[in-house]
């Protein structure tokens, strides 16, 4: 079975979207494990931190990733780029594995967003960093705001394509 990890940036909105891509997939017949990084509460990562230990949780993280075939990540754009919850998370997972990319590397994803506008430099940026993660992103994206409500018929097109991929 295909198992795909949909990581929520924020408790509200992208939650919500990460509970109807969730509804998609699964009548694909694809596994999903919702993930809401809020609810990790990681500390603030610096190197001083990382010799310190990582959080306990950050393992239980980095083992989901590991284990999944692919990503969804919904996160809203925060001051032109990719939020604080999200980055932090990243740096947490690639110092917990054998590899720094292995949470990442060989995964198929999809970069989606519920913002207040088009979100198109956190797509850019979270594309790129995924791609240097080793991750092969999908060029179309999931973006809704609440002036523009989900587009199910794309949604479906676009994690059509990521099952088929997996």
């Amino acid at each position: 079975m295909k198992r795909v990890v949909i990581l929520s940036a924020t408790s509200k909105s992208n939650l919500e979207l990460a509970k109807s891509l969730e509804t998609i997939l699964s009548k694909l017949n694809v596994t999903t494990k919702i993930i809401n990084l809020e609810e990790y509460s990681f500390p603030l990562y610096s190197s001083s931190k990382e010799e310190e230990g990582p959080p306990a949780n950050v393992f239980d993280l980095s083992n989901k990733l590991v284990e999944s075939d692919g990503m969804v990540v919904c996160a809203p754009e925060y001051n032109g780029g990719v939020p604080p919850v999200v980055s932090n998370a990243i740096a947490w997972i690639s110092v917990t594995t054998k590899n720094w990319r292995d949470g990442f590397n060989g995964k198929k994803g999809v970069v989606a967003s519920s913002s207040g506008g088009a979100a198109n430099r956190y797509i850019a940026s979270m594309k790129s960093q995924l791609e240097h993660l080793g991750m092969i992103v999908l060029p179309r994206t999931i973006v809704v705001s609440s002036s523009k409500p989900i587009n199910k018929k794309s949604s479906k097109q676009i994690l059509l394509q990521l099952s088929k991929i997996l």
